[in-house]
């Protein structure tokens, strides 16, 4: 053996190279555009932040899949590089593949073959560095557009951002103090600041009060900020009952603040060194449960027989901030008196509110089937909804029954009217479902079988039409709603106790008279005849109950004919509508009769009726007469005083504790209605601090608005007894003559 064949143990590693610079030329080729489509992200970050997370989603995606590609572009794979060699170099003549195999495990035919391949090859290698050909072309003109687009979201204005509301840049809102003003030198308020952070189940952003008196959603954690004009002691807030010491600040030693959460409507004021604000209302605004209208099915949804067993449910939710989730409660009930059975089956809705939205139509359908309802059976169901604070709400209870045919009367029901119904009526049904059978077995049976079964079932509905042309006079099979003559050689067979005299058709002996002799017999005879085919007269039904029954012949009939000529899948509709009028029938020719309850013995005239006597008849009763406590009290004291003022009438500065003890009642009223109340409150306070000062009333105009405010508080008071009306002098004469022996 040549050395030249020998060496050839070494070409593995020559296609090791060959595939170590093709991954390396295909890694910069991807690398490339990924590098270039993450800065076109980073840029865009930077001017929309709220892009950041979907972006940093899409960049980790990226980045999982460039590391699973790579992973496999750098597995050494020879037969695979073999394979592609030779698809793009013809001189390599198919047959790379002999440098994987050792020389021993050649023939000499094979070895000569492979030395050639790996001559050719090396040929191959120093003239072509990149001996598989990568296109640069696609990944640098991807790249180019990507970094343009970088470029170009750069080059853009940054959008303005709204900046982050905090007690720090929040504006100053006014505030006032009761009272004479502080010194100038003394320490004083210089301004206040009030934040408002809504509960996350609002999804609202925190906002700053424009003026001390402020709505916030229920829940709401306020924060007030003071600035002061110099050190003092640290100024006090009394929220409700509660008094609040501020604290300090710790990077600023002339401003105090204080934090609470805030559930219910509460006044709040400001005491710091002697001074006192005026009293400030925080209205808060409670969450309101979600409010549910369902739109469809009505409160009761009957399913006749012959529809799609199907009830869609359409439901409009509406909240104030969100709705988180939604639920359909199904309770269904099988089977009748003891033996019923009940199952709860919950479906969710909260599919279909995606965003949490404050308003939204949910929408299902009951496939009753599908539950696990058969023909008799209910449903009942509603719909829960819940919002972002987990408040639920829930419609009313609504119904749907399933038709079932097959139930007749119960014994109680037939035992109170008259069934001129007999069990047959309910064969219909079985027409229906011998049409429904041979509809789903059809493609398995000829034309002759097909039409063959659809003729018996005609006869079926042939005979059952027959029966109930009965209750309509007809007595031929060619009656179709009303009776045909007699076909001549037919006689009429009658027997005893028909109900009739046969004498006036049957009797008379035949005569040769001429035909208007017998024209004029008959006319005479007609008033007197019993016609057995006449259905006008024939019958003892109900004139609605005969034209609901002749609708029913004529479906029949119908039905009847398209059996006949083998097409029962158009005669489905008409067996389907007699069948409901056959119930119709059923349900309109019962009579109820209305059951008997217990009757009292009559009570005997001479010794207990027009006695009046009432002794153990009426409930005893005690009665008291019990003073009624004052209403309002210190309300009517500080109106009394309140009108002294309004005439000028002197007053001291005692008088001020008439005005301070109506003060609370007015101002539980001003939190449930701070802006009917709040203002009256504030001078009412002034007017007291005024008497306590032995000033005059800073406001007389403010005299009429406190009173007004006060009247309201008070009770509506108790209507006056008025005197009966006096009888006329008509009216007396005849209870004079009344009274006259």
């Amino acid at each position: 053996m040549s050395p030249s064949v020998t060496s050839v143990a070494a070409e593995p590693g020559l296609l090791r190279r060959v595939a170590r610079s093709y991954a390396g030329r295909r890694t910069v080729q991807i690398l490339l555009p990924f590098l270039a489509a993450s800065g076109a992200a980073l840029v865009a970050t930077e001017r929309w932040p709220q892009l950041g997370p979907a972006l940093l989603v899409l960049l980790a995606v990226g980045v999982i899949a460039l590391v699973v590609w790579l992973i496999r572009l750098w597995q050494f794979r020879p037969e695979l590089l073999a394979r592609r060699l030779d698809r793009e170099f013809p001189g390599l003549e198919d047959s790379t593949g002999l440098l994987l195999r050792p020389t021993s495990d050649l023939n000499l035919l094979e070895q000569l073959q492979q030395q050639h391949v790996a001559e050719r090859l090396d040929v191959l290698t120093a003239a072509t560095p990149a001996l598989l050909p990568t296109p640069w072309r696609p990944s640098l003109v991807i790249s180019g557009l990507l970094v343009a687009i970088a470029g170009v979201l750069w080059l853009l204005p940054k959008p303005a951002m709204r900046p982050e509301t905090t007690v720090a840049t929040a504006p100053a809102v006014p505030l006032r103090f009761v009272g004479k003003p502080a010194p100038a030198k003394a320490p004083r308020i210089q301004e206040l600041k009030v934040l408002v952070t809504p509960p996350a189940y609002t999804r609202r952003a925190a906002f700053a009060a424009a003026q001390p008196s402020f709505q916030a959603p229920a829940g709401s954690r306020v924060r007030w900020r003071v600035r002061v004009s110099r050190r003092a002691s640290a100024p006090v807030l009394e929220l409700g009952k509660q008094q609040l010491t501020l604290r300090a600040v710790p990077d600023d030693s002339l401003a105090f603040e204080a934090e609470q959460v805030v559930n219910s409507s509460a006044l709040y004021r400001l005491r710091f060194v002697g001074q006192t604000s005026e009293d400030y209302a925080i209205d808060i605004i409670p969450d309101r449960t979600p409010t549910l209208q369902l739109v469809t099915p009505k409160p009761y949804t009957l399913v006749e027989f012959g529809q799609k067993p199907q009830v869609g449910v359409r439901v409009t939710v509406r909240d104030d901030y969100g709705l988180s989730r939604a639920r359909l409660v199904a309770t269904i009930a099988k089977g009748e008196g003891e033996a019923v059975k009940f199952r709860e089956v919950a479906t969710d809705l909260s599919a279909q509110l995606r965003g949490q939205p404050t308003q939204h139509q949910l929408t299902y359908t009951l496939q009753l089937r599908q539950l696990g309802l058969t023909y008799g059976d209910e449903v009942y169901f509603y719909v829960q909804a819940w919002d972002n604070h987990q408040q639920m709400a829930r419609t009313d209870t609504y119904l749907v029954q399933w038709e079932d045919t097959t139930v007749d009367a119960s014994g109680a029901d037939i035992s109170l009217g008259v069934n001129v119904v007999p069990a047959y009526f309910r064969s219909q049904r079985q027409v229906i479902i011998d049409t429904e059978k041979l509809l789903s077995e059809r493609k398995g049976l000829n034309q002759t079988t097909f039409a063959g079964r659809a003729n018996e079932i005609g006869h079926d509905q042939k005979v059952l039409r027959m029966r109930y042309g009965k209750f309509m006079g007809e007595e031929f099979d060619e009656s179709i709603g009303q009776a045909d003559a007699i076909p001549e050689g037919e006689k009429e067979e009658h027997h005893e106790g028909d109900g009739h005299d046969h004498g006036h058709q049957h009797g008379a002996p035949s005569t040769d008279a001429n035909p208007s002799s017998l024209e004029t017999t008959a006319a005479l005879m007609d008033p007197y005849m019993h016609k057995h085919d006449d259905a006008e007269t024939a019958d003892f039904l109900e004139p609605a109950v005969k034209a609901k029954l002749s609708v029913v012949l004529s479906q029949m009939w119908e039905a009847e004919l398209r059996l006949r000529t083998a097409r029962p899948a158009e005669a489905l509709p008409y067996e389907y509508k007699a069948l409901r009028l056959l119930k119709e029938v059923q349900q309109q020719t019962r009579v109820y009769v209305k059951k008997a309850g217990y009757t009292p013995p009559p009570m005997p005239e001479a010794t207990v009726r027009l006695t009046g006597e009432l002794a153990g008849a009426a409930t005893p009763q005690r009665r008291a007469d019990v003073a009624a406590p004052a209403a309002q009290p210190a309300v009517r004291a500080a109106l009394g005083l309140l009108s002294r003022l309004r005439r000028g009438q002197p007053t001291t500065a005692a008088d001020a504790v008439l005005l301070d003890r109506a003060g609370p009642v007015l101002a539980q009223a001003a939190l449930q209605h701070p802006g009917a109340y709040l203002t009256a409150l504030r001078d009412l306070r002034q007017l007291g601090a005024a008497l306590r000062a032995g000033q005059p009333a800073p406001c007389p105009e403010c005299l009429p608005v406190v009173e007004r405010t006060l009247t309201a508080l008070l009770p509506a008071p108790a209507p006056a007894p008025t005197p009966a009306p006096t009888p006329d002098r008509l009216a007396r004469r005849y209870l004079q003559a009344l009274g006259q022996p």
